[in-house]
């Protein structure tokens, strides 16, 4: 499980660079600079760690299922900013400020990402100075991030094929997130009650009456934007 629960934090460094790549340059520095702060700021508590503590945090099922969520609305809101910008890239001027609230959105799950990379590397270099992994890291933090994203925008300048990428990778965050998260604890247990045929053809007769809502409105507005093509063409 521990392969996984690294493979997953892989992903989730490809995805941000990858959601980085969409900001300028300048954005990517200052956010460099938030992450090696947060290295440096972390540091006593990365030092109070030990590998016992980390495997015994990775192994509590609350601490895991919080993990869960938290993956699960991060790639959600990742797939939110996916269909957002392809409907600017189309030119409709709705939800243009909806894709600048998600455009900012860096992704959180980078912060506690890095402070296990960070105790990693301190296990990794026992009797080196606490101070002076830190620093060195945060330094590469700072430079890695503005540099990467360069280097993805230089090997996919495209912003709709980057778009695909992010999006497959944040799917792939969300699947490994929940086969690295599960546990065999059923958190609500099935209720025995004989079968309710009312409350099923309630909920199809309910399900069928929005169905036939959407589709007569979604044909209603396609007929009216045809309708003014055609007035327009005809002008």
């Amino acid at each position: 499980m521990e392969y996984i629960i690294r493979l997953l934090m892989l992903f989730i460094l490809i995805n941000g660079t990858l959601k980085l790549s969409f900001w300028k340059t300048w954005q990517t520095i200052v956010f460099g600079f938030v992450c090696a702060a947060f290295i440096v700021g972390v540091c006593p508590l990365a030092i109070q760690q030990s590998k016992t503590q980390l495997t015994d945090l990775l192994d509590n099922a609350r601490v895991m299922q919080d993990a869960a969520v938290w993956i699960t609305i991060e790639s959600a809101v990742c797939f939110a900013f996916c269909f957002a910008s392809l409907r600017k890239a189309d030119g409709r001027k709705r939800g243009k400020w909806k894709v600048r609230i998600l455009d900012g959105y860096p992704g959180l799950l980078l912060f506690p990402v890095l402070f296990y990379v960070l105790t990693q590397i301190i296990f990794g270099m026992s009797g080196t100075s606490f101070t002076v992994i830190s620093c060195l890291f945060a330094l590469a933090v700072f430079a890695g991030f503005p540099l990467l994203t360069l280097l993805v925008k230089r090997l996919y300048p495209e912003n709709e094929f980057r778009l695909e990428i992010h999006f497959l990778v944040s799917l792939l965050v969300c699947i490994i997130g929940l086969i690295a998260t599960v546990d065999g604890t059923v958190t609500y247990s099935a209720v025995n009650e004989p079968f309710n045929g009312n409350a099923l053809l309630f909920s199809a007769l309910l399900f069928s009456v929005f169905f036939l809502m959407g589709f007569t409105g979604n044909r209603m507005k396609w007929r009216r934007s045809q309708n003014k093509h055609q007035t327009k063409s005809m002008k």
